[in-house]
């Protein structure tokens, strides 16, 4: 299996990068826009914060513009939702119902690791120079 897939390691990456970065700008679209049947929470500081770092964040990772940034400040704010809202239900996050922001934060880490790959915005434009 390694053989064929890891000949197509960089077009996964980019997948994977861009499937995480569009499924993050829906959670900030929903706080921002009310966006998939969900009030618009921007008359809380914190929740319009996180709308702003979740859809800008997230269309900056799915393109893959500055992404190592974005991914590092998404993931930061995951980890802080999670030790806000989620931990003091419980230690495990199955319990706590927070297991899908530490899903997202260590994705998140991981592209900010990575950073943006070949098959993106940032990849376009180093080609070009």
């Amino acid at each position: 299996m390694d053989r064929w897939l890891g000949t197509h390691s960089e077009k996964l990456y980019a997948l994977f990068r861009f499937v995480a970065g569009a499924l993050f700008a829906c959670h900030g679209a929903q706080k921002l826009f009310g966006a998939f049947g969900a009030p618009k929470m921007t008359g809380n500081p914190m929740m319009l914060a996180a709308g702003i770092i979740e859809f800008g964040g997230g269309l900056l990772i799915a393109i893959g513009l500055v992404a190592t940034w974005a991914a590092f400040i998404a993931g930061g704010e995951m980890a802080v939702a999670y030790f806000m809202a989620h931990a003091k239900g419980g230690f495990w996050p199955i319990v706590n119902k927070g297991e899908l922001a530490v899903l997202y934060c260590f994705v998140f880490l991981y592209v900010a690791a990575r950073g943006s790959g070949p098959y993106s915005v940032d990849g376009a434009l180093r080609r070009r120079t």
